[in-house]
């Protein structure tokens, strides 16, 4: 059987830049700061007070009282994404083959707002326990998945993919896989994490990992800067539908581009730190190259990690200088993160929304706040700081990497 292309046909998203694609491609382009103070909980205690939330988000506006109950923040961004991506994919639903069409969703986290909640109530609880009927459906991972599957009827390839913040590219690239081997027509993926709470965010100040500038939030996503102190911690969602190519093409669907191929790895160095050496990373790319016969040299764009930690920024640009050589310095990198904030187990599916208005739109978006460019990382590579670029993109590629070593790259390409 001739290897069965890929393209996506719907997209849709809600993250801290924009409650609809255009929304947030608007302001990626325009290189707005999505950091504000934190107004999910009372942070006045915590050493980081401020973070990269999603505005202006009513769940009753998408959903009944029992729903929102039902599900916990990460499912419901689930939802929304994954319905503005099915509405723009124009799917006919009452005629698709439901058996061939198929969810793989991703978090990091998923409902730890919720796990963290019911473990309080019972704490407060006296001497009988109280938990929610909720409580479990609300937790785990698998469950947003689950309920878009049932929202539209989709019985073919259904469940979660966690690697920390590599999940969304696994689950993307699972979901190109299952196409292209003959399971599914059609799947609806991508990625959702609702961290912006007192569990998630005092876990990792413990660890040190987040910015920690309080009087200047709207500069603390700064990769690539000498300065840099940690990752500003965001949320939402980013969904996409992935679809054969020759079935769109047979229902007239538009096509924004093509999933070229994906890669994953281990750096099997630490559980927190990357590679010095990118190893891992290094490996990873190569292999997201051969998987879709992609020729270095059609890389126009590249979106990396770049999370601003102190380690992280400097292994990746070692990895992609190791892979690309001086073929690096035509190419467009970006780290979005600086506008976006990190949303963990989302960050992948928004990143790879970056890469598509790269692609069909021909504008790189840029990173913000890199004041002065770290003396480690070389100065004449692209990282596009401060403003949007204009170029024509041929292939993007797009970076993640998870606590625990866990590296998956994936490209996309002009159809």
């Amino acid at each position: 059987m001739a290897e069965r292309r890929v393209v996506i046909t719907g997209i849709g998203t809600i993250n801290p830049l924009g409650n609809t694609i255009e929304e947030y491609f608007s302001n990626l382009e325009q290189g707005l700061s999505g950091a504000a103070p934190i107004t999910h909980f009372d942070a006045t205690k915590f050493k980081t007070k401020f973070a990269c939330e999603v505005k202006n988000f009513d769940p009753n506006a998408h959903f009944d009282r029992k729903e929102v109950r039902r599900y916990d923040l990460f499912t419901q961004y689930a939802l929304v994404a994954a319905e503005q991506a099915v509405v723009d994919a124009a799917l006919p639903l009452e005629s698709l083959d439901k058996e061939r069409c198929g969810v793989i969703w991703s978090s990091g986290i998923g409902g730890v707002k919720s796990f963290f909640d019911e473990c309080v109530g019972y704490a407060e609880g006296g001497n009988t326990p109280r938990f929610s009927p909720f409580f479990i459906p609300r937790m785990i991972i698998d469950i947003a998945a689950g309920f878009i599957s049932m929202k539209y009827g989709f019985m073919g390839p259904n469940f979660a993919v966690v690697s920390a913040c590599a999940s969304s590219n696994h689950a993307m690239i699972n979901a190109m896989e299952q196409i292209r081997y003959g399971r599914a027509d059609l799947i609806v993926t991508g990625g959702s994490d609702a961290t912006v709470n007192e569990v998630a965010v005092g876990s990792f100040n413990a660890m040190q990992a987040l910015s920690t500038r309080n009087e200047d939030y709207e500069h603390a996503s700064s990769p690539f800067d000498r300065d840099r102190d940690g990752f500003v911690i965001g949320e939402g969602a980013g969904a996409f539908v992935f679809e054969e190519l020759e079935h769109a093409k047979a229902r007239g669907a538009k096509i924004y581009c093509e999933v070229a191929g994906g890669g994953y790895s281990a750096d099997a160095y630490h559980f927190t730190a990357p590679h010095p050496e990118g190893l891992g990373a290094i490996k990873s790319m190569r292999d997201a190259l051969r998987d879709g016969a992609v020729d270095p040299s059609e890389i126009d764009y590249i979106n990396v990690h770049g999370t601003a930690t102190p380690l992280g920024d400097v292994a990746e640009l070692k990895a992609l200088k190791g892979l690309f050589g001086d073929d690096l310095y035509r190419i467009n990198i970006s780290s979005t993160k600086s506008m976006h904030g990190h949303l963990l187990g989302a960050t992948g599916a928004i990143e790879a929304l970056a890469c598509v208005m790269a692609i069909t739109r021909g504008i790189v978006p840029p990173t913000i706040n890199c004041r002065n460019l770290d003396p480690e990382i070389d100065s004449k590579l692209n990282l596009t700081l401060d403003q949007a670029q204009h170029r024509e993109v041929r292939a993007a590629l797009s970076n993640t990497f998870g606590f625990g070593g866990h590296n998956a790259t994936i490209i996309f390409r002009k159809y």
